[in-house]
């Protein structure tokens, strides 16, 4: 799982040929470390057809305030550039796993 930050966003997720999922999340919010071995097991499955990144909101400001990050954490699907679905809070595998499903 890539980390991505202000710099280097658009190239990585907006600019990506396959869908990416979005892990927006902090180092002290507890509830992304709880989900962080689903979205890494997801990058695991879904290898080669999505690209699954993590972004820090306090290390990426810009970026959290462009796509309205209002808490952590937050998972974004983008498909061509576009937000196509969304979760924000923790939620179990299977619905982090329907953000994928939408995108392919």
């Amino acid at each position: 799982m890539d980390q991505v930050n202000d710099l280097n966003f658009d190239e990585s997720v907006v600019s990506s040929d396959i869908p990416v999922l979005v892990d927006f999340s902090a180092v002290w919010c507890g509830p992304c470390k709880q989900i962080e071995p689903f979205v890494k097991q997801l990058a695991e499955e879904y290898a080669g057809q999505v690209k699954v990144v993590k972004v820090d909101i306090d290390e990426s400001p810009g970026t959290a305030a462009k796509y309205g990050i209002r808490g952590v954490p937050t998972l974004k699907m983008f498909k061509g550039g576009q937000v196509v679905a969304e979760q924000v809070g923790a939620a179990p595998k299977a619905k982090l796993a329907e953000l994928i499903k939408r995108a392919l």
